[in-house]
């Protein structure tokens, strides 16, 4: 029987910023289940299984950055993840557009659109600068698109968020089954009745549905591998919203982009963070 303890990587790094948002965005893609903000870098957690010092070498850790990190690990005994989540999770606000919080905060203090998460090991609680840009992001259309396809929809507050804007048909895909379980989870406990939550990849939309918007939020090499997929599937003059990359990659994933004949429309950055609103010319 496989093992339910868990792995606690407690890593300082010299600078935290910005190295600790780049550290969790590619543990995320690595098998690792949560992560916790410390005053000197992040703590991870994995599965005992996961070989974790192989996979720090496929992360900014790999010694190729003026960096300086310590790295302690230890295995903690099975407990109650939901426990952990509650101690650590704030609610968040966008603004005065809208509250992301726990069912177990207080509603009362809540400004704007209020989404209820219950985050479990997924990804996006709307802490990290990626998710509240693009949440941020949606306010900002006069209407919604009816149809809308939420890619690596991970805790599925954004797919949330869109049908409360008045998206009419919300398709969330995540590639991590307990991520596409945990936003079926979210989209019910939202009132959500539009929201359809798959497990699988970007070959889930290589079909014949079209949408007018399909937000991205991920990171830079999957969204280059499945740009032309995303073109694919946009209706006449669709919007693709990205994000889960630097300030920095901006202008690559522009340029990139720009074979699948989709143009800017849109910027956003978050301290290091970016995002973009792309329009198809199809």
């Amino acid at each position: 029987m496989e093992s339910l303890d868990t792995q606690e990587l407690t890593i300082k790094l010299t600078p935290k910023h910005p190295w600790s948002d780049v550290l969790i965005a590619e543990l995320s893609e690595l098998g690792f289940d949560s992560f916790v903000d410390t005053k000197e870098g992040i703590q991870a957690y994995a599965t005992v299984s996961l070989n974790t010092n192989e996979l720090l070498k496929q992360t900014c850790l790999n010694g190729e950055h003026d960096l300086e990190f310590e790295v302690v690990t230890k295995v903690i005994p099975h407990q109650n993840w939901n426990a952990k989540w509650e101690e650590d999770f704030h609610p968040v606000h966008v603004e005065d557009l809208a509250t992301i919080l726990a069912p177990f905060h207080d509603k009362t203090k809540a400004k704007g659109l209020v989404v209820e998460i219950q985050p479990q090991m997924s990804f996006g609680t709307g802490h990290h600068q990626t998710t509240w840009m693009m949440t941020k992001g949606l306010f900002e259309f006069e209407a919604l698109p009816e149809n809308v396809l939420d890619m690596g929809t991970g805790t599925g507050v954004l797919a949330v968020v869109a049908e409360k804007l008045g998206a009419k048909r919300v398709l969330a895909i995540d590639i991590e089954e307990w991520s596409a379980e945990n936003a079926r989870e979210n989209a019910e406990r939202n009132n959500c009745k539009l929201i359809e939550c798959k497990h699988g990849g970007v070959d889930l939309v290589d079909g014949e549905e079209k949408f007018g918007l399909i937000i991205a939020n991920i990171n830079k090499n999957v969204l280059k591998a499945q740009i032309e997929s995303y073109a694919n599937a946009l209706e006449p003059r669709g919007v693709l919203m990205l994000s889960g990359f630097f300030s920095s990659d901006v202008e690559e994933l522009v340029t990139f982009s720009a074979q699948f004949h989709l143009t800017k429309e849109k910027e956003w950055s978050r301290d290091e963070w970016a995002g973009i609103q792309l329009r198809s010319s199809n």
